[in-house]
């Protein structure tokens, strides 16, 4: 749906306090990426034609490193500035410990 509204997606995560720690979902090249920020990967989704980035800030990747993530959608509202808070859904990170 978000796709189908505003094209291409993104998905950062700053690690911030408040709704910053929680994944923001952004049109593709809004959010300015940088240095300070790593690419974890591109996230498929059925019925989605392209692949959406997901970056996280690099100190926050620090804390995160030895986790599986899985970004779930939950009914909520999200960030003002997430492209998902008007639709009553939003995104959260779910995380659970990488094992051998």
């Amino acid at each position: 749906m978000l796709t189908g509204k505003h094209g291409p997606l993104m998905f950062h995560q700053s690690g911030g306090c408040c709704d910053g720690s929680s994944p923001m979902c952004y049109e593709r090249g809004e959010f300015r990426t940088g240095d300070s920020d790593v690419l974890l990967g591109e996230l498929r989704i059925d019925g989605v034609p392209d692949p959406v980035p997901f970056w996280m800030s690099a100190a926050q990747f620090a804390h995160w490193s030895h986790t599986h993530l899985t970004v779930d959608t939950v009914p909520g509202r999200g960030s003002g500035f997430s492209l998902e808070a008007p639709e009553g859904v939003r995104f959260l990170i779910r995380s659970r410990l990488l094992e051998d």
